[in-house]
């Protein structure tokens, strides 16, 4: 959290406290109380997108979302902050968020979590061979039993735990 002076620090630090306790509103009020000049900063951006996540507030995060990508274009998590609340959103769906990965893959080829998205979304379009590339991908960037073992808790490649099982 670089860049970020007291008291702001202290509201992002409390933020994040109030989201691992589960209280999204206290973490709201604490985000607020940030001073307007960096709302946009990237760790704040971050810790907001969380929360609206953990409210389910898929059109916030969004926003927040491509804001990030905006402010932080050369920074891998927006891009996947980004696909994952646009799956979730009300106009957005899989296959809005293959198409806003698929070009971060090639922006980051060694970022391996976004590999494993797209192999996520593939699966989950039924394009199991097309996930088999991306997996592959993501092995190679990310190593064979990390992946392996995000693989085998992740519901969306199901169809293919018998055969990631094997890796």
């Amino acid at each position: 959290m670089q860049g970020i002076p007291p008291p702001d620090i202290h509201f992002l630090n409390a933020a994040q406290g109030w989201l691992g306790l589960d209280c999204p509103d206290e973490a709201r009020i604490e985000l607020n109380a940030i001073a307007p000049e960096l709302q946009t900063h990237g760790d704040v951006l971050d810790v907001r997108w969380q929360l609206h996540t953990r409210m389910q507030d898929w059109q916030a995060a969004l926003q927040v979302a491509q804001l990030e990508i905006k402010t932080r274009p050369d920074e891998s998590s927006g891009w996947l902050h980004h696909a994952y609340a646009l799956r979730r959103a009300s106009r957005g769906g899989l296959i809005m968020a293959w198409g806003a990965l698929l070009p971060a893959a090639h922006k980051f080829p060694k970022e391996p979590v976004i590999a494993f998205n797209l192999a996520c979304y593939a699966c989950q379009l039924k394009q199991l061979e097309t996930a088999r590339e991306w997996l592959d991908r993501a092995v190679k960037a990310g190593g064979r039993e990390e992946i392996r073992k995000l693989a085998l808790a992740d519901d969306d490649l199901q169809p293919l735990w018998p055969e990631i099982k094997e890796l």
